[in-house]
Formats: structure tokens, C-alpha cells, sequence
């Protein structure tokens, strides 16, 4: 097996190789002056297994056009097989038709990945479960429970703790932490008075002087977990700690994080936010590395992936 890099994420990318006591896979990736992207594999790849690690974030488009240019690549250069390594799969909100006449634009990337030449998928925490059906291929959907759970017992008083869906849809992945925490779960009932903004309406469940735990899949503009907290504060809560796989960002998410009432933001490394983050006292990075790496090492040995998690 290889590791192909691409430029959405190299840290992460590098801590895999790491991880695998590999060495990245010698490429030569750049825009030319219209914005194209041009990619060239500089050693001999034939028959190999090509793990090809790029997340489509911010900015979406350039991520995804050169994930699908990286994977034509090793296809022409006789790569034995090819999973794209998605840590982060953009478009993912975009799964289902909730007005008429839009596009189902994650159905319409899954298509492009497919056609690309890619034969496996590996991602981490997909906004829909559904999207796996999306493919025509394999999908390996990871997931950061298990990780956030050992934080939650390392760092956090685990008596008078409660978990809090912050959102009807995530009330899933909640129990699936509490399972593994052995706390209750709470339910933050919200309305969209319009896209990219929200509305708490009630908190189903009794949170005074308990410490919460938010668990969520993507912080975006910071909008509705700011006022998640704001909303289980006025209920009586303690310390309220936000744990989100996916830390988009945009806009002036930090600035809105930092100025809340969230006691601390644990988010993972799919994303490169180093530089967003910078020295933030509230929000701390945790790798994946580790649990991509050995899910890798099982696709190449043709194990099981799912026992990553029992």
C-alpha cells in the first residue's frame, strides 16, 4: 500500500503516513495561473494499493476537482486499486431534495468520485448515513464516538453528566455516546427561520446544574451551537463542553466560540484548522491519524473495519 497526499490537509496526511511507517507518495501537485489544477505522479505506482487522503473543505470546489484529478492519475498509472480517503466529504447537507427543484449535489459528487476510477470510499462521520448508498463502491463511514467518548472520560467529571442532541437528527449519534459514557440525553428542539440561521424553541430534558456534553457532527458559522449553550445555560446547566467532528468554521465562528459560554470546543483534525484556531484557549484539536491509519492497514489486509468500533 501507498499514500498519495492531497493539499486540502497535509498534517493530517503526513501523521498517517507516520502512523503507517510509510512514506508519502512522491506527486508533484499545483495550479497552473487560470486556476487548473495539474498533477503528476513522479515514481511507479503499478499494482499498488493507493490510498489517495484528501478532504473536499473549504475551498470545496478546487478540494474536490483535484481529489478527482488525483484519482485519474493513479488510474492511468496502473495503481491496483484506489480508495479515496475523504476525512471530510463536502456537499454531504446537500443529500436530499428539501425544496423543489434543487440539486441532490452529494449524490452528484459521489457520482464524479465514482467515474473518477476510485474503488473504495473511507470517510469520517458522513452528515447522512444514507449517502453510503450514494456510491456504487465500498464505504468505510468512520466514526468519532469512541474517540470523544476516551476524552470525555480523561478530561470530564463524568457524574451529574448529561449529553445533549443539538438537534432532533443527531439524537443517534447521543445515545451512541452516552452509551459509552453511561449518561442520560437530552434533546435541543430548534427551528430555521431561514438557511444558516436557527431558533432554539425547548430542551427536551432536564439539565439544571447537570454539566453537558453537545456532540455534533459540523460547526459551520458557530450560529446554532452558540445558541445551544446560550439556551442550556438559561436552563440551569453547568459547564457545557461541544464535541464536533467536523470544524468547518467559516466566517466568524471562532470569534463566536470564543465569545460564548462554551467551556471548551474538542474538535478533530479532519479539517486543517490550525491556523483558524491558532491559540484559542477554547477550542483543542484531536488527531484521527491513529484510527484512519488502522483503518487503512485493515482495507489493505482485507479485515474487518467495523470491529474498529465494538
Amino acid at each position: 500500500m501507498k499514500v498519495l497526499a492531497g493539499t486540502s490537509n497535509l498534517k493530517l496526511s503526513k501523521d498517517i503516513a507516520r502512523q503507517l511507517k510509510l512514506k508519502l507518495v512522491n506527486s508533484n501537485i499545483k495550479r497552473f495561473a487560470d486556476g487548473e489544477v495539474y498533477v503528476e505522479i513522479n515514481e511507479n505506482i503499478r499494482g499498488n494499493s493507493i490510498f489517495v487522503v484528501q478532504s473536499t473543505s473549504n475551498p470545496a470546489n478546487d478540494n474536490l476537482m483535484e481529489l478527482l484529478i488525483c484519482i485519474d492519475a493513479l488510474r492511468r498509472s496502473s495503481a491496483k486499486n484506489i480508495t479515496a480517503v475523504i476525512p471530510y466529504f463536502g456537499y454531504a447537507r446537500q443529500d436530499r431534495k428539501v425544496v423543489p427543484r434543487t440539486a441532490i449535489s452529494a449524490k452528484l459528487v459521489s457520482n464524479l468520485i465514482t467515474n473518477a476510477g476510485a474503488n473504495r470510499i473511507l470517510s469520517v462521520d458522513l452528515h447522512a448515513g444514507q449517502i453510503q448508498g450514494f456510491f456504487d463502491i465500498p464505504v468505510d463511514n468512520l466514526f468519532s464516538t469512541p474517540l470523544f467518548a476516551r476524552h470525555i472520560k480523561k478530561n470530564i467529571k463524568l457524574n451529574n453528566l448529561i449529553c445533549v442532541a443539538p438537534d432532533v437528527g443527531g439524537v443517534e449519534r447521543t445515545r451512541a455516546l452516552s452509551r459509552r459514557i453511561n449518561s442520560s440525553i437530552a434533546i435541543i428542539d430548534k427551528r430555521r427561520p431561514a438557511p444558516g440561521k436557527s431558533e432554539v424553541m425547548n430542551i427536551v430534558g432536564n439539565v439544571k446544574n447537570k454539566n453537558c456534553v453537545i456532540v455534533d457532527d459540523i460547526i459551520d458559522s458557530g450560529g446554532t451551537i452558540v445558541n445551544a449553550v446560550k439556551a442550556l445555560k438559561d436552563k440551569g446547566a453547568k459547564d457545557v463542553h461541544v464535541y464536533i467532528t467536523h470544524a468547518v468554521l467559516s466566517g466568524e465562528a471562532i470569534y463566536k466560540i470564543e465569545k460564548s459560554q462554551i467551556k471548551k470546543l474538542i474538535t478533530t483534525d479532519t479539517i486543517d484548522n490550525s491556523k483558524k484556531v491558532g491559540r484559542s484557549k477554547k477550542i483543542e484539536i484531536i488527531s484521527l491519524a491513529p484510527m484512519i491509519s488502522e483503518a487503512m492497514k485493515r482495507i489493505a489486509n482485507s479485515t474487518s473495519v467495523s470491529s474498529l468500533f465494538k
